[in-house]
């Protein structure tokens, strides 16, 4: 019964809608985390400070980075006073308190502290390749894009997928200190940032329905272990071709 109140309850299935738009942000997560890794690789300039400043958010606890994020994307807060400085005042948005953008804005907080992870990931695999490679490459004439895409990338595909899978389970079911922080505790403005760890939440804590709270905890651990097992077994036919 539990089950059925659930799959008929058009929360849940704007939670989980909710999450599916979070999965977008796994792209752009990866390709920041390639580009700045590939850059750091290659020694730039103050590039061990670099590597110190990228990691910073991944070391602090996620309701700090949370709570300065929404200090920061407020509708007076500093990020819209920049755009209105540089006349960009239609870009200046309320960030929060907007249903439409909210959930957007929890996306930019989860790829900028989320991508930390990716950059040390892929940093650690570069520093292990064999330079002679990269270089053979460069002294050929290949440019920068020529030399990540078909010399480094080969080699990198293990970690990325690696990556990959770590990402899918953060944005199913390791996210709701962000929502619960950015939302003010209420998956807010409305419902526009609800997941489905907070509609969980809310059903244990806030409704006292702990038999709909398994419930919903047992669907979101079976989407995810089949979603994960998908990805290792299409990794798995991808290595045997």
């Amino acid at each position: 019964r539990n089950y059925e109140l659930i799959l008929s309850h058009p929360l849940f299935w704007e939670s989980v809608l909710h999450n599916l738009q979070l999965l977008l942000a796994i792209p752009v997560m990866v390709a920041v985390s390639l580009i700045l890794s590939v850059l750091l690789y290659e020694r730039v300039p103050g590039w061990k400070l670099y590597r110190i400043i990228l990691f910073i958010p991944f070391v602090l606890a996620i309701p700090i980075i949370a709570v300065v994020m929404k200090r920061m994307f407020q509708f007076s807060g500093p990020v819209n006073e920049v755009l209105r400085w540089l006349s960009l005042d239609f870009m200046a948005l309320d960030w929060i308190g907007s249903p439409d953008v909210a959930l957007w804005t929890v996306m930019i907080l989860i790829i900028w502290r989320e991508s930390a992870l990716g950059i040390i990931l892929f940093l650690a695999r570069l520093m292990s390749l064999d330079d002679s490679v990269v270089e053979a490459a460069r002294i050929e004439g290949a440019n920068w894009w020529q030399r990540l895409w078909h010399v480094i990338l080969p080699q990198m595909r293990g970690v990325i997928e690696f990556y990959v899978v770590i990402s899918v389970i953060t944005m199913l079911a390791a996210v709701f200190s962000y929502v619960y922080v950015m939302g003010g505790g209420r998956g807010g403005p409305g419902t526009s940032t609800e997941v489905v760890e907070l509609y969980i939440f809310n059903a244990l804590i806030r409704s006292s329905l702990p038999g709909i709270a398994s419930a919903a905890s047992v669907l979101l651990f079976l989407v995810t272990g089949i979603l994960i097992f998908l990805l290792l077994r299409a990794r798995r036919r991808a290595e045997e071709f």
